[in-house]
């Protein structure tokens, strides 16, 4: 790769770095989890990005490098995790959350991202991707499905994230 490309490369890590950081906040489990799978995904679009021919958005493409990373590097690294470790939690509201968030909206949004860590893989992923308001177009080419079927996951995913934190009351 020449030095043009590798300073494309880097330019766009620096400039899409939030999202890939909301891709690694979703899937880890703690902050060291979440910096070594940061490193991962950055480490696959460095080797994928000659192969980018802007068929697509970059922002399309990069999530869909992104989210496969994830999701491939759990399924590697499960045999190392701990479930019960709860250290440095990422996902939950932290005494450092601001206080002008009322007591029972923390409850709500701790009691939703518990509910969103018992979803399978592909319906995190929606979520994670309908959370950063991505269009229902988009979502559909990034998880190569129709954009009905993504609509009908959608729906499902807030049912049953509905009744997770209706159940955990």
């Amino acid at each position: 790769m020449g030095d043009v490309h590798e300073e494309e490369v880097i330019r766009k890590i620096e400039e899409y770095q939030p999202l890939i950081r909301k891709v690694c906040l979703m899937y880890a489990q703690n902050r060291v989890e979440s910096d070594d799978m940061f490193q991962e995904i950055c480490i696959q679009l460095w080797r994928a990005f000659p192969q980018f021919k802007g068929n697509s958005k970059f922002s399309t493409w990069l999530y869909r490098v992104s989210i496969n990373t994830a999701i491939s590097w759990i399924r590697k690294e499960k045999k190392h995790r701990l479930d019960d470790r709860d250290d440095e939690k990422l996902f939950g509201v932290h005494d450092d959350t601001p206080f002008y968030i009322e007591e029972e909206k923390k409850e709500q949004l701790n009691a939703l991202q518990k509910a969103i860590q018992k979803l399978n893989d592909i319906d995190r992923t929606l979520v994670l991707l309908y959370l950063e308001e991505v269009a229902y177009a988009e979502i559909a080419e990034i998880m190569g499905l129709t954009v009905n079927n993504i609509k009908v996951k959608m729906n499902r995913v807030k049912k049953r994230l509905k009744k997770l934190m209706d159940d955990d009351e």
